[in-house]
């Protein structure tokens, strides 16, 4: 399957001037804060992905301590291309066929990174994405969204409160693993060492609740380190939109 898409023409977001930029988001007269989810989908058998990883662990460091949230899914259509990504996943390949039917797009490509389910770019265009993300942290949140989360024998307790969804929204649960180093033998990046950063391990779906209050519980992977989190988010499965996220550490 061909799954790379040539766009003919681009044109360049420029990045807005903000006092701080990597600072506080904005807050609006109600105290929501504004969110920026940002889903990549890439392959370690695609040489266009590398720059892609590179700039979402920069954008992940940049935002640790705002609002942002990264999460990055390999695909696993490229696995037959000659190397296959030990972190790939067809569940992946799924969810970003289901953002092609949300945001009416011909085919699908890596590296691609969708923002808040609304609107997608090329990942490695670093100030799109960057003048993407200070968009979306500019209106606040639809949705209010809270995690807390605590481990007991390799199994995780995820415990969410969520406020504002409306009908038709499910929430998402991603384990992620902060970051990995992989050499890939064969492929495109054949003879190369890659750099991963936020990668979705497992990602779980449940109903949010009619109080909006629920439990989920997660087995852990037996090769997943120390350095992971959990990243929660409420999606419109109508649209695709996000409409509030929150994270869990322990």
């Amino acid at each position: 399957m061909k799954t790379i898409k040539f766009i003919p023409a681009f044109i360049m977001i420029t990045l807005f001037t903000v006092t701080n930029a990597f600072a506080q988001n904005k807050t609006d007269k109600t105290g929501k804060q504004g969110i920026a989810v940002l889903e990549l989908f890439t392959s370690e058998g695609c040489s266009s992905c590398p720059p892609a990883d590179e700039l979402m662990g920069k954008i992940q460091n940049d935002y640790k301590n705002g609002q942002v949230y990264v999460l990055s899914y390999h695909v696993d259509y490229w696995d037959k291309q000659g190397w296959k990504d030990i972190f790939s996943n067809p569940d992946y390949t799924k969810r970003q066929y289901d953002y092609s039917r949300w945001l009416n797009i011909e085919s699908i490509y890596t590296p691609q990174v969708v923002v808040n389910g609304k609107t997608e770019y090329i990942a490695s265009q670093e100030n799109v994405v960057r003048a993407s993300i200070v968009k979306a942290l500019s209106k606040p949140a639809t949705a209010n969204l809270t995690l807390k989360m605590s481990l007991k024998n390799n199994v995780i307790t995820v415990n969410h409160t969520v406020s504002g969804a409306p009908k038709g929204s499910r929430l998402f649960l991603a384990l992620v693993q902060k970051s990995a180093k992989s050499t890939v033998k064969r492929g495109e990046n054949g003879g190369r060492v890659l750099s991963h950063y936020q990668i979705v391990r497992h990602l779980h779906n449940t109903n949010i609740g009619t109080d909006g209050k629920g439990c989920t519980n997660i087995t852990l992977p037996k090769d997943l380190p120390k350095n992971f989190e959990v990243i929660g988010f409420v999606q419109d499965m109508n649209t695709g939109a996000i409409l509030g996220a929150d994270k869990a550490v322990l």
